[in-house]
């Protein structure tokens, strides 16, 4: 896994890229993984932090032995484009 960490005060895992904090909201229920919302700042955008943080999340997903349902638009979109790679674990 990547430098990826879960805040609990935040209710969220964050990640640190470059000075800046990429980080998704989550709650887990009954074995999955809802990602809420996903966020990447302005600096950080159209550069990959996003990409790379959803697979560090998908990398504690798998160690966590949890399915993962995307609520957040650009989760759902992104899970899309890498069904190959994480259809064992998307709900």
């Amino acid at each position: 896994m990547g430098q990826i960490e879960f805040n609990t005060a935040q209710g969220r895992y964050e990640k640190d890229v470059d000075g800046h904090t990429v980080y998704a909201t989550i709650r887990k229920k009954d074995g999955v993984l809802f990602i809420d919302y996903v966020y990447a700042p302005p600096e950080l955008r159209g550069k990959g932090a996003a990409g790379d943080f959803m697979v560090d999340l998908m990398d504690v997903a798998n160690h966590e032995n949890l399915k993962v349902k995307p609520v957040c638009g650009y989760a759902a979109s992104w899970l899309r484009r890498h069904y190959k790679d994480y259809a064992d674990v998307t709900v």
